[in-house]
Order: structure tokens, then sequence, then C-alpha cells
């Protein structure tokens, strides 16, 4: 979802995927609700990238977050993990705030052939603050965002 090209954004928030624990969802929402208050108090948004559901009330699902906890995020990207499926996010309330407010939304399933997630990239990018299941990750020039909602084709690149 979303259509346009995004500038300014240098910043990601990213729940890791080696350090991702299911069982630990909402320790994962507080580091990321910590991650979002900084970013609102620099003025900042981000996009947000980890596995499962956002803003899902299944913490089996995803990251439990409300939208306060999220709500410098530009783009949100929801990746599905080996043993952690993605099922794309239902809930109203969250489809109001994205569209709404034009930020993008993109989906990763696991071992898909339409889209996909090169994590390594993030390598590239200097890591301002790590948590136990979260980094901040910040690059030197701003990165490309575009996205057609009506094709459902997205591209975030360095």
């Amino acid at each position: 979802m979303g259509n346009g090209r995004i500038d300014g954004i240098r910043d990601v928030i990213y729940v890791d995927g080696d350090t991702f624990d299911k069982m630990k969802t909402k320790e994962i929402a507080d580091e990321v609700s910590r991650f979002n208050r900084k970013m609102d108090l620099i003025g900042k948004e981000y996009i947000l990238v980890g596995p499962g559901r956002w803003g899902t009330r299944d913490p089996f699902t995803g990251i439990p977050v409300t939208w306060a906890e999220i709500c410098k995020a530009r783009i949100i990207v929801e990746v599905g993990l080996p043993d952690f499926p993605l099922d794309g996010s239902l809930g109203s309330h969250f489809f109001h705030n994205v569209t709404s407010m034009n930020v993008g939304y993109f989906s990763i399933p696991l071992k898909s052939r339409d889209a996909w997630l090169n994590s390594q990239l993030f390598d590239q990018g200097k890591v301002v603050e790590e948590l136990h299941y979260v980094k901040h990750i910040q690059f030197k020039d701003d990165l490309t965002i575009l996205m057609d909602g009506r094709k459902r084709e997205a591209l975030i690149h360095l």
C-alpha cells in the first residue's frame, strides 16, 4: 500500500530476525516504542521493519504495538520468518491510519518470488543504538522509496 516517492528518510528501526523471539513480542514492542519516542523527540520519520503483523492484538502473530508506539514510522514492513509465518494485517483502525497518513505498508512473505528483503544492506548503515531485539540503523544518504499501490510494486533502495 502507498503511492508516490518518499524522500528524506535515512533511519531504519529493525527487529533483528537473528535475535527475534516469538515468546517476547511484548518486550520487543516496548523496545520499538522506546525508539519511536526518540524519533518523535528529534522530529524524524523512519522505516519500521520486523516479523509478523505490526499492531496485532495477538502477540503470537506479530508485534503488539499501538499506533502511538509507531507513529513516526513512514514505512511499515512486515516480514515472514521460517517459524513465524506472515498473515497481512486486517485491522480497520490500522489500515485507516496507514491510508489516511499515506504511510507505506509492505508485506514480505517468506519464500516469496515477488517480494524480498535484503537485510545485508542494513550492514551498510551505522548502528545508532542496539537494544536486545531492536536496532536503530542510520544511512549516510537518503533512501530511495518508491511505491505504486495500484500495481502492488514498491522499492526501498540505498
